[in-house]
């Protein structure tokens, strides 16, 4: 019986095949399948959780920049309303010192019309006093003299009295 080389490669085969169930291999690699398998779905299962954690943090962070937004938007109006306010203020405060820039302006007016009014009457006096005297000096009459004083002190006090009234 002469074996050919196809025989002595199937009892190898065999032969090998015995060796790998003695030493158990197959259920070996079937283990460190499993354990890998295992290992794969925890790592599958913690990057589902890592991924909904990161999803939570996303929609928190996108509410804290929703709020932020609102927040910007308040401060920027709160910051327009303070700055219309003041330029309303300001404002106001122009207007009441230009008022009372006018009425300082205004009194000094009356003051110095008052203060001319008072120098016209005592220059209208001492005109008259001056007129009275050359009169007095030039004139030769005496009750005639009397007469003139009298009425020029009688115009003096109408005009006067109209001017002070």
């Amino acid at each position: 019986m002469t074996f050919d080389a196809t025989f002595w490669v199937t009892i190898s085969f065999f032969i090998f095949l015995g060796i790998l169930i003695y030493f158990k291999i197959p259920q070996k690699i079937k283990e460190t399948l499993e354990q890998n398998i295992l290992n794969i779905k925890n790592q599958i299962g913690e990057a589902e959780k890592l991924k909904e954690e990161a999803k939570n943090i996303l929609t928190e962070h996108e509410k804290k920049i929703s709020s932020s937004k609102n927040e910007v938007k308040e401060m920027i109006n709160k910051a327009n309303e303070d700055a219309e306010k003041n330029v309303i203020r300001t404002n106001e405060n122009f207007h009441n010192f230009m008022e009372n820039r006018k009425k300082n302006a205004e009194e000094r007016i009356r003051q110095i019309r008052i203060q001319a009014e008072k120098d016209i009457k005592n220059a209208s006096v001492k005109i008259a006093i001056e007129s009275v005297e050359k009169l007095i000096k030039n004139s030769l009459d005496k009750s005639e003299l009397d007469k003139i004083y009298s009425s020029s002190i009688e115009e003096t006090k109408l005009a006067l009295k109209k001017k002070s009234s």
